[in-house]
C-alpha cells in the first residue's frame, strides 16, 4: 500500500512538470562527515549537500530530518519560512528514502547537534520502495546479500567494511609498487584452465567455435611474463571456481598473485610476512588483531614448521618413519583417515594434516616443505627427495597464502603435467590438464622465481572480523538472485 501511494506521488509529480528523475545535476559541495569534523570552520557558511533522506520529524511550520550520503548522516532542518510556503508544502509530500539536495547554512542547534538549516531543498530522485524499519534494519542474513544496496543504506557498519576493503586492495598495491614491482592483466577466458587444483566453470565461444574457461588461477599467464623478462609482475584479479559455497568460498573471488625473479620461497615468506604486518598496522592500526574471538600477534617473527613436522606434533605420526605406501595406507586406516585408491604417500600426509593439524595453527604459521604429489608447479627440494619449496601461511586454522619456488625446468614439469593427467583419468576434475604452450615458454628459460597466490577476500574478512566472505563480497551468489 504505501510503495502503491509513492507511485501515485511521483505520477502526480511527472504529470504537473516536477519530474525528479529529470535533475541531472546538484552540486553538493561537502559531505557530512566533513561538516561535523570542520564544523568550527564552516560554523554560519553556505554549503550544498545532497543524500538520501533517513529520518524524518514534521512539527507545524519547520521540520527536522536526517540526510545520508557517502561519509554518514547529518541532521537539517527546514522551514517555511525559509524556503517559502509552496516549497515547504512540496516537502511535506517527500518520503523517507527519496534522494534529495540540500542548500543552507550549517550551524548547531539549541540541544548541540550540528545541522544544516535549509535555504532551499530540491527533490532528486523518488524512491518507490519503503525502507526497512529504521529501529531493526535489514536483519535477515539471506535478504542482506540479495540487495546488498538496501543493506549498505540502513546497516552503516556494512558501508565501513567495504570501505575498508577499499583500503585494503589500495595499501596492497603500494606495498607491491613501493618493491618495484608491476602490475598487469592477464586474461580471464582461457583455453586451459591451469594453475590451481579446481574445477573450472565452461562456456564456448562461438565466433572461434572452441571450448574455453573462466580462469581459475593467475599463474601460468604471469610466469609466461617472467620468462619475457619483466622480472617482478603482480595482479589483483578475478578468477572462478566451480565447487561449494560455504562461509570461506564464494564461486568468483579475488586473488592476489605476484612473481619475481630471482628469489625463492624463501623471499616469499619475507614478503609475505611484511605485507601482512604492513596491512594490519596501516589498515587496524596495530599488530595485534582479534578474530573470532582468538587475539593475533602479528608481531612476533611467523612460525615455521613442516608439514611433516606438524602431523608429527598434532597426529603422532612420523611420516619420515613410514617408507612406502603401503606402510602410509596402514596407518591412515589406523587413525581412520579416509583415502582414495590412487592416492599416493604424500596424498595421505596432506590427509593426515589437513585432518589432524590444520585447526591447531593459530598463530601466524608458515607451513613448509609440501609432498610432490599435491605441488605440480613447484620446486623439489634437493635435499629431500618426494617434497618440495613450497609454504602455505595459516592463521587461526584458516589458509591465506600459498607460495612455491617456482618449477622452471621444463622436462620436470612436462612429467608432472602428465601425472596430473594420469589423476584426470582417475576422475579427478581439479587436476590440471596439460599446457603445451606454457611447457613451450619454459624451454625459453625462465629465471629462478618464488611466487605467492593470497584469497584477498580471506585477508579481507581477517582484517575486517568478519565471519562470512559473503560479508567482504559485495554481490556474493545465492541461489535465486532476484530481488523478491
Amino acid at each position: 500500500m504505501q510503495n502503491q501511494t509513492r507511485r501515485e506521488k511521483l505520477t502526480e509529480l511527472q504529470t504537473t512538470g516536477r519530474d525528479p528523475f529529470l535533475h541531472v545535476n546538484f552540486e553538493a559541495n561537502a559531505h557530512a562527515a566533513d561538516i561535523i569534523a570542520d564544523f568550527d570552520q564552516l560554523l554560519g557558511k553556505e554549503i550544498s549537500i545532497a543524500g538520501r533522506m533517513m529520518t524524518c520529524r514534521h512539527m507545524g511550520k519547520a521540520s527536522f530530518f536526517h540526510i545520508l550520503d557517502k561519509t554518514g548522516q547529518i541532521q537539517a532542518y527546514v522551514r517555511a519560512d525559509d524556503i517559502g510556503a509552496e516549497d515547504y508544502a512540496e516537502f511535506l509530500k517527500w518520503d523517507i528514502g527519496d534522494i534529495i539536495g540540500i542548500c543552507g547554512e550549517v550551524f548547531r542547534t539549541k540541544v548541540g547537534e550540528i545541522s544544516v538549516k535549509a535555504r532551499s531543498v530540491v527533490l532528486l530522485a523518488k524512491s518507490l520502495r519503503v525502507l526497512p524499519e529504521k529501529y531493526h534494519g535489514l536483519r535477515d542474513t539471506e535478504a542482506r546479500y540479495r540487495q546488498r544496496y538496501v543493506d549498505l543504506i540502513v546497516n552503516p557498519e556494512v558501508r565501513d567494511v567495504f570501505v575498508k576493503r577499499s583500503a585494503i586492495i589500495s595499501q596492497t598495491r603500494r606495498f607491491l609498487d613501493d618493491r618495484g614491482f608491476l602490475e598487469v592483466d592477464t586474461p580471464i577466458l582461457q583455453t586451459i584452465a591451469g594453475g590451481g587444483a579446481a574445477r573450472p566453470f565452461e562456456t564456448h565461444h562461438n565466433a572461434l567455435d572452441m571450448d574455453m574457461n573462466l580462469r581459475i588461477a593467475l599463474e601460468l599467464p604471469l610466469k609466461r611474463l617472467i620468462v619475457g623478462g619483466l622480472e617482478r609482475v603482480y595482479e589483483l584479479g578475478r578468477c572462478f571456481r566451480n565447487e561449494g559455497i560455504s562461509t570461506r568460498h564464494n564461486p568468483e573471488f579475488t586473488m592476489l598473485e605476484l612473481y619475481q625473479a630471482y628469489t625463492d620461497y624463501h623471499g616469499m615468506m619475507e614478503l609475505t610476512e611484511s605485507l601482512f604486518r604492513h596491512l594490519a598496522q596501516n589498515i587496524c592500526g596495530t599488530l595485534s588483531l582479534e578474530y573470532d574471538g582468538v587475539q593475533l600477534d602479528f608481531a612476533q617473527p611467523f612460525a615455521r614448521m613442516t608439514m611433516i613436522e606438524a602431523v608429527k606434533k598434532y597426529a603422532g605420526v612420523d611420516f619420515d618413519e613410514i617408507p612406502d605406501l603401503q606402510i602410509a595406507q596402514k596407518t591412515a586406516r589406523e587413525h581412520n583417515v579416509a583415502f582414495k585408491d590412487f592416492h599416493k604417500k604424500g596424498d595421505i600426509l596432506n590427509l593426515f594434516f589437513e585432518q589432524y593439524a590444520e585447526n591447531h595453527l593459530v598463530q601466524p604459521t608458515f607451513l613448509l616443505d609440501h609432498p610432490i604429489e599435491i605441488s605440480p608447479l613447484t620446486k623439489s627440494k634437493p635435499d629431500k627427495p618426494g617434497y618440495t619449496q613450497r609454504f602455505e601461511l595459516f592463521i587461526n586454522g584458516r589458509e591465506y597464502a600459498n607460495a612455491y619456488s617456482e618449477l622452471n625446468d621444463p622436462i620436470d614439469q612436462r612429467e608432472r603435467f602428465e601425472e596430473q593427467e594420469r589423476l584426470r583419468g582417475h576422475g579427478v576434475a581439479e587436476a590440471n590438464p596439460i599446457d603445451e604452450d606454457f611447457l613451450a615458454a619454459l624451454e625459453y628459460a625462465m629465471p629462478p622465481t618464488g611466487g605467492v597466490g593470497i584469497g584477498m577476500d580471506r585477508l579481507i574478512m581477517l582484517l575486517t572480523g568478519a565471519a562470512s566472505i559473503r560479508d567482504v563480497i559485495f554481490f556474493p551468489h545465492m541461489r535465486g538472485i532476484n530481488a523478491q
